[in-house]
C-alpha cells in the first residue's frame, strides 16, 4: 500500500518539511525542515542577507515564501545540491525525534509519497505523475536509519 502524505495535520503528517520538528545543523537550530531548506539556497549568494530573515520567520509558510520570491538569487550551485541539502535536513530530523523516527519505520517497506497537487518535483502533482523526490528521500532515510539501529 502506497503511503500518500502532505499536510501536517493530517496522517503522517510528520513527513512534511512544514512539521514542527526542529533540527540543529551546524550549529545553529531551524524551527523546521522548510526554514532550513529556503534558508540554504542563498548560501554564498547576493541574496544572502534574507538567510537571517528566513530563519526567523515565525511559520513555515512564512519562510517558504520568502525563499521561493523569484526576484532573488539563488546560490549558483542550488540545481546541484538541493536534493541533498533536502536529505541532510530530513535525516537529521528523523534522527533527532524518536517519536517520528518510530512512525517512519512503522511504514516498513511501503512508497511514501508526497501528495503535493502543485509540486511536480517534490512531490507527485495533481496527476500523480511528479518526481517525487521528497518521498524517495524519506524512503531512503528510512533505509539508512534501519541500518544505523541494532
Amino acid at each position: 500500500m502506497t503511503i500518500y502524505f502532505y499536510k501536517v495535520s493530517q496522517p503522517y503528517g510528520c513527513f512534511s518539511n512544514f512539521s514542527p520538528h526542529g533540527i540543529d545543523i551546524a550549529g545553529t537550530y531551524w524551527p523546521t525542515v522548510e526554514h532550513y531548506y529556503q534558508g540554504q539556497k542563498f548560501v554564498g549568494s547576493s541574496d544572502a542577507p534574507i538567510i537571517p530573515l528566513i530563519h526567523a520567520a515565525a511559520t513555515p509558510e512564512q519562510a517558504a515564501a520568502l525563499g521561493r520570491c523569484h526576484t532573488r538569487r539563488l546560490r549558483l550551485d542550488w540545481e546541484l545540491v538541493k536534493t541533498q541539502v533536502m536529505r541532510v535536513a530530513v535525516l537529521k530530523k528523523f534522527m533527532t525525534h524518536p517519536e517520528i523516527r518510530e512512525v517512519l519505520l512503522i511504514t516498513d517497506n511501503e512508497i511514501l509519497v508526497e501528495d503535493s497537487p502543485t509540486d511536480y518535483f517534490w512531490g507527485c502533482g495533481a496527476d500523480r505523475t511528479g518526481e517525487n523526490h521528497l518521498g524517495k528521500i524519506l524512503m531512503s532515510v528510512r533505509a539508512e536509519i534501519r541500518g544505523l539501529l541494532p
